[in-house]
């Protein structure tokens, strides 16, 4: 039987208790975070935390994921 337990970053561990999402669901890659009310801020802060704290971490995200108001923040080498 294959392992599929998702290791989690260090640098995505910090990311998750800096940002402290509401809901957020485990990726692969990173993670998903939804039901976010303002969206275009909440990008704007991960970005900007992101680059405070030089995590290898990238903002993802596009119109599908707009509808259901979520982005995901993923490994840089996975991105």
């Amino acid at each position: 039987m294959k392992n599929t337990e998702i290791k989690m970053s260090a640098d995505l561990k910090k990311f998750i208790i800096k940002f402290e999402p509401n809901k957020f669901k485990m990726l692969t890659r990173g993670i998903e975070i939804r039901g976010i009310n303002d969206l275009h801020r909440s990008i704007e802060l991960a970005n900007a935390l992101i680059e405070s704290l030089k995590l290898k971490l990238v903002v993802h995200h596009s119109a599908e994921m707009a509808q259901y108001r979520s982005f995901e923040v993923v490994n840089a080498e996975q991105n």
